[in-house]
């Protein structure tokens, strides 16, 4: 499945330098999966909440409407750094992302509520939760939601693993599945994508 997904250079050089910062960017398959509901929203608006230095940004962008904007949230200078060159590298004019540096809970409460397409989710797993609730309130009827690793390395189904990571991937986990608003989806690619559509 990740190989279905041929990355060009661009992609290469961005997930080349994002794993030597340790910043984990999401695979072929799972950018192949983000490109695809961009695209099938023809997205205009899009959150991303950690910038994978710029990998999962190029795929978002890649199948977002040509004059959409990406805000892209990142704790870390250096990501961000990354992400820009990557975005140059793939052609992507600096007028098509907004990019922000902050903690994510400080951020995406400043930003404007039904105003976004797609929110994904891809830093902090210990905030995932409190990641959902704001992309409830930041996404449009219709919009989507999605959270990588969710799957989080068959760490999920092991009862016995207690730690703060893998119990808030378990609590988002519910809270999609319970959420009467929401018409989940758990995609097999990677790491696993969780998605959820708002509905109207």
């Amino acid at each position: 499945m990740e190989e279905f997904h041929l990355e060009d250079e661009p992609l290469l050089n961005a997930r080349r330098r994002g794993e030597e910062a340790g910043a984990l960017p999401i695979g072929p398959a799972g950018g192949a999966a983000l490109r695809f509901l961009a695209t099938m929203l023809n997205a205009r608006t899009v959150v991303e909440v950690g910038s994978g230095c710029g990998v999962s940004g190029i795929w978002l962008l890649r199948g977002m409407a040509k004059d959409a904007v990406l805000t892209s949230v990142d704790v870390d200078h250096e990501n961000q750094r990354l992400a820009k060159l990557a975005y140059r590298e793939a052609g992507l004019g600096s007028s098509r992302t907004r990019m922000i540096v902050g903690r994510a809970l400080e951020v995406l409460p400043r930003l404007t509520d039904g105003a976004y397409d797609m929110v994904f989710c891809d830093a902090d797993r210990r905030e995932y939760p409190e990641y959902l609730t704001a992309a409830l309130r930041l996404l449009r009827p219709g919009g989507v939601v999605a959270l990588d690793n969710a799957l989080w390395h068959r760490r999920g189904s092991d009862q016995a693993r207690r730690d703060p990571e893998t119990q808030a991937v378990r609590e988002v986990h519910q809270m999609i599945r319970e959420d009467e608003r929401l018409v989940p989806l758990l995609l097999p690619v990677g790491d696993g994508l969780l998605c959820a559509v708002k509905r109207d």
